[in-house]
Order: C-alpha cells, then structure tokens, then sequence
C-alpha cells in the first residue's frame, strides 16, 4: 500500500547543511524566542530555524501575538497590530541579527520580520554576507 501523500525527498546538499548548521540554528531560534520572551513577556509556543542556500535564515515563529494584540486583531485592527510589531521589530533589529551574527559567525547585510495577525505566525528572515570562498 503506498503513500497517500509521499515526502518529498530533501536534496543530500540540504540534508547536510541542516545536520551541519543544527546546533547554530538552535541557538537562533532559542535567542529569538528569548528576546520575544523578554521584550513581549511571552515567547511563541513553537519555533523553528532555517538555513537556505547558506545565504538566508528563517525563523517561523507560531503564537506570537498578547492577549491585548488578539483582542486588538479581533475587534478588527490587524493593520494597527501589524503596524506596531513591525516598528518594534525595526527598532530591535540590532538585538536580533546579533543572535544570527553570534551563532554562525558571519555578518547579517538584511533583516526583515513580517506577522501574519490572522494565522498568528511570524517570520524573521536574515540574509548572510555570501560565505568565504577556500
């Protein structure tokens, strides 16, 4: 009996840079979820790293947002939530490359965070200075 729905097979170069970059990437994850801890008094409850193409980080973070910010979003201000999360993120982006900097040794040139209010689940996404050539 086969499958319903096959996974997809994960390219031996990827499978390898995730072995290879698994306790970095905990550590981003575990220091993003610390400063969302510290600074919204909550962390997420699920959170995960990624490195891609060994350029770019993802962290996708789920359940995010305070009880305030789910009331904000219920009573129709999701734009106003959003509108403020990414300001905060802007003004903390230091904080958060330096967690990506500390981790892999290599220098963050942009940062982005995005909040989807609806699904309750954020993105922070770093790209890395291209890696050194031997």
């Amino acid at each position: 009996m086969s499958e319903p729905h096959p996974r997809p097979k994960i390219p031996l170069v990827e499978q390898a840079t995730h072995l290879e970059h698994g306790e970095q990437l905990a550590e981003i994850t575990n220091g993003i979820v610390g400063l969302f801890s510290e600074y919204y008094g909550r962390g997420p409850t699920r959170a995960k790293s990624f490195l891609l193409d060994d350029v770019y980080v993802v962290t996708v973070l789920r359940d995010t947002m305070t009880t305030v910010e789910h009331t904000l979003v219920q009573a129709g201000h999701s734009d106003q939530v959003r509108s403020v999360r990414l300001r905060f993120q802007e003004a903390m982006a230091d904080s958060f490359t330096s967690v990506v900097e500390a981790a892999l040794g290599r220098k963050v040139t942009a940062y982005h965070s995005q909040l989807l209010v609806d699904a309750d689940i954020g993105f922070e996404l770093f790209v890395l200075e291209e890696p050194v050539q031997p």
